[in-house]
């Protein structure tokens, strides 16, 4: 079983900064999609950020040039820099891994980390 853990988050006023990490608990998750989504109240979850093992990244529009995901895999961390903070950013944000490129793996086929909450308030 593989463990994601955010933390970060927190309350921040609007165009200031904040930076989410996600520990896991698996050094082979390395290989693995990893991703940030976020859910607003009353809202659907949704995509924010991810980055694969090539470290391509894929971002929504709402927060490109804004977001930055990256990872460093010495320390088993993905991390979102988010700068430029919007109320509307306001969200849980969850870390999310994808496994199904890891050669020979088995298991499930993606795992989602317990949230943090991201307030952007003045």
């Amino acid at each position: 079983q593989v463990q994601l853990v955010e933390s970060g988050g927190g309350l921040v006023q609007p165009g200031n900064s904040l930076r989410l990490s996600c520990a896991y608990s698996r050094s082979v998750f390395g290989l693995a999609v990893m991703g940030w989504y976020r859910q607003a109240p009353g809202k659907q979850r949704e995509l924010v950020a991810t980055i694969n093992s090539g470290d391509s990244t894929n971002y929504a529009d709402s927060v490109k040039g804004r977001f930055t995901i990256s990872r460093d895999n010495a320390k088993n961390t993905v991390y979102l820099q988010m700068n430029s903070l919007k109320p509307e950013d306001t969200a849980v944000y969850y870390c999310h891994a994808d496994p199904r490129a890891i050669r020979d793996y088995v298991g499930p086929n993606e795992y989602w980390g317990q949230g943090t909450q991201v307030t952007v308030s003045s």
